[in-house]
């Protein structure tokens, strides 16, 4: 099962909960901290990579389309 970063509308928490999809789009998550499920999503970027000065290159950037974490 996935994991969401979902927030509780009622006591303004966020918490990180293991639920199938199913569960999630029908509102059937209940917030561990007071009970209620007016649960929102939380969207989070993704981390970023920068490569280092004296980081080399990938070595299989023939198979990975530079799309690594070494490609900067």
């Amino acid at each position: 099962m996935p994991y969401y970063d979902l927030f509780c509308k009622a006591c303004g928490k966020e918490h990180n909960i293991s639920a199938t999809m199913t569960d999630k789009s029908a509102k059937r998550i209940a917030c561990p901290e007071c009970g209620s499920r007016d649960m929102e999503t939380v969207f989070k970027s993704p981390p970023a990579f920068i490569k280092a000065k004296n980081a080399p290159d990938c070595p299989n950037r023939h198979v990975c389309g530079a799309g690594c974490r070494h490609a900067g």
